[in-house]
């Protein structure tokens, strides 16, 4: 599952589409996370080889790959 805070902690959303059910067992480490510097483009990577992408700041998510090695780390360049 995967949340944000839109004020700072005090509710949070979760983010459904694009994105594995609450029965899926994708792991992300901090480090498997990215986002450039406008906060519009992330991208996510699961130690099960899944790969996902935004372009509009985690409203909406775009499954690039599950077939992957276990991912650890990603980087936006």
């Amino acid at each position: 599952m995967v949340t944000h805070t839109p004020d700072a902690g005090a509710t949070f959303v979760t983010q459904t589409r694009g994105l594995p059910s609450q029965d899926s067992f994708d792991l992300v480490y901090r480090h498997g996370m990215d986002i450039d510097s406008s906060g519009n483009q992330l991208v996510m990577a699961s130690t099960t080889g899944n790969l996902w992408v935004t372009e509009d700041g985690g409203q909406h998510w775009e499954c690039v790959s599950n077939y992957l090695p276990p991912v650890y780390a990603v980087k936006l360049v």
